[in-house]
């Protein structure tokens, strides 16, 4: 018997059917068994009905993509037999509900009908096909079942023991279905590690790093895909003394935001496109009396409503210079899950120490995908807070009103909170002079204007993250979660002899050009890889690198990211006469 390394393993059907509870399941214990995971969901813009899938991608190795491949797909409904044909490979198995029409179904392989909903109706409860399903794919990968039924005796527990036992005997149904049909074993896993990881969400992952940085209040109007932040958060932060707060709208939770950061409390917000738009002009706000705020923007499809369940990235201009006037502002981007953690810790600090808005750029493939995390590191986790005073004595003569915004060889400005001794001042997003008052004078404007521009330097130290030999032919470019996509095109074209390396921007404002520079140079090509339809890495690529005629563009905007094989596919097309 044949056993896989890697297995794609797809359930789809009608939103309500338990797709996402059936693909949780199987992640979970398959986690617990040591697998690498990356697990994504695609999810029509509605509460219930609308085609989904559960898409997981279980392997020895660590992946950071969905792939093109799929080795096993159980079909719900009707759709799922017209659209997935094209992902699948020889060997593959089809699971299509017994009421379906595979007759005259696109699909070129073998599609095997399962009575998936005369199984569930059997136990006594329609809404059990998804754990049928599952059933079937644990005798069909040859996995444990004994751990499974341990992990839905947990899950639902608290709906009582009705209903345990009914999702068991659902469960084993299935089970007992493949093994009935000679379907056991037939794409048999590889054994995992056992080494304990996380399972997270993008989300999570920047909620869990947002307490640990002391964020101890969330203000947020729900909306996809940032909201499993506020879920997270309003879990855990009471515990700790914190609040979230569901606010009446964006405009709301960027100005709490703003004045709780002034009060002394690291703080805040989570939206995403259409939310970041209404934030704006509190955003610039935070840059003229230079308080720091965190902003969570997870972009999804635009423009307007747009796509709201649907990948895409085309705020990263918006994020930059989405403000009226000008404000020294920071733009990070997570490239994996991972990272979601420790960049959010990142911003809090940056926040802080520059006295400026902060925007975390992510995307529906990190906020919404799932992946293997090792645990993460505690101990390099640092609070800086930055020159915030709770003794004003050896800042000022006695008498004297505070300068919060006295000039500085570094623009940025001692600061206190309400309540210190001494350390009252005026806040106002008028132009001021050192004490806050509002002033119109037009040298005292230039060199405010001065201050606040310099406070950030033009390049941040871990702008970037270079993998590849030093001096690349091609040079691969991307932000935020085209990182696993591009890093495993990589690999493919190492193994086609091509001397690649891959940048990904960490911090896209300020824009990192002298970091990037050192791999730039040497290269006949670079390929700038993108979510958007405008190519606004492109732009701004351009805008700062003499590097603009070897530059070519890939992009993506149809909603869905980018796998692995279509970066590779459009490289080697644009290289081979190279070669």
């Amino acid at each position: 018997m044949t056993s896989y390394n890697e297995l794609i393993w797809q359930i789809s059907g009608q939103q309500g059917e338990g797709i996402n509870a059936a693909g949780d399941i199987l992640a979970s214990v398959l986690n617990q068994s040591g697998y690498y995971l990356y697990g994504y969901r695609e999810f029509a813009s509605r509460i219930k009905g609308g085609h989904t899938h559960y898409r997981l991608r279980i392997s020895q190795v660590p992946v950071g993509a969905i792939s093109h491949k799929l080795h096993l797909l159980i079909a719900m409904d009707q759709k799922t037999l017209d659209v997935q044909e094209h992902y699948l490979v020889p060997n593959s198995i089809v699971l299509a509900d017994d009421n379906l029409n595979t007759e005259n179904t696109k699909m070129r392989h073998n599609v095997i009908k399962a009575p998936i909903t005369p199984l569930a109706m059997e136990q006594g409860n329609r809404i059990g096909k998804n754990l049928v399903c599952l059933g079937m794919s644990i005798a069909i990968m040859d996995l444990q079942l004994a751990l499974f039924e341990k992990n839905i005796s947990s899950r639902f527990q608290r709906k009582g023991q009705a209903t345990v036992e009914t999702n068991l005997k659902a469960l084993k149904a299935g089970y007992n279905w493949a093994l009935e049909n000679n379907l056991a074993g037939k794409l048999s896993l590889s054994e995992g590690d056992g080494k304990q990881r996380l399972f997270l969400l993008g989300n999570q992952a920047a909620a869990m790093g947002a307490i640990m940085a002391g964020c101890r209040l969330l203000p947020a109007y729900p909306i996809t895909p940032a909201t499993e932040i506020m879920e997270y958060m309003s879990k855990y932060l009471p515990e700790l003394g914190g609040a979230v707060v569901q606010t009446e709208d964006e405009i709301a939770a960027i100005t709490m935001a703003v004045g709780a950061a002034y009060a002394g409390v690291r703080a805040m917000t989570a939206t995403s496109g259409p939310g970041l738009s209404l934030m704006t002009e509190a955003i610039g706000l935070s840059g003229m009396t230079e308080i720091s705020v965190v902003v969570v923007d997870a972009q999804r499809g635009g423009p307007s409503t747009g796509l709201p369940t649907k990948h895409e990235q085309s705020d990263l201009l918006s994020a930059i210079f989405g403000t009226h006037g000008e404000i020294p502002k920071i733009v990070m981007t997570p490239t994996s899950v991972a990272y979601c953690f420790y960049q959010t810790i990142r911003a809090f600090n940056l926040a802080e120490k520059y006295q400026c808005p902060v925007i975390v750029l992510t995307d529906v493939a990190l906020s919404l995908g799932k992946q293997s995390v090792d645990l993460f590191n505690l101990e390099d986790v640092k609070v800086e807070r930055g020159k915030l005073l709770f003794d004003m004595g050896e800042y000022q003569d006695e008498g004297m009103l505070f300068q919060r915004y006295a000039f500085t060889p570094s623009g940025v400005s001692a600061r206190s909170v309400p309540g210190t001794p001494d350390g009252v001042h005026q806040v106002t997003g008028l132009e001021h002079d050192e004490t806050g008052l509002p002033s119109e004078d037009r040298a005292l404007r230039t060199a405010m204007m001065d201050k606040r521009l310099s406070k950030i330097p033009d390049l941040l130290p871990n702008s970037t993250n270079y993998h590849g030999p030093a001096n690349p032919d091609y040079l691969l470019i991307g932000y935020g979660s085209t990182y696993g996509p591009i890093a495993e095109a990589c690999r493919m074209l190492v193994k086609d002899g091509v001397s690649v390396g891959h940048l990904q921007l960490l911090i896209v404002w300020p824009f990192p050009i002298a970091e990037m520079d050192l791999n730039m140079d040497s290269a006949k090509g670079i390929f700038v890889i993108e979510n958007n339809a405008t190519g606004q890495l492109l732009k701004l690529f351009n805008m700062f690198s003499p590097y603009d005629r070897k530059t070519k563009s890939i992009r993506k905007y149809n909603g869905r990211p980018f796998v692995p094989i279509e970066i590779y596919l459009k490289i080697y097309d644009s290289i081979k006469g190279e070669l």
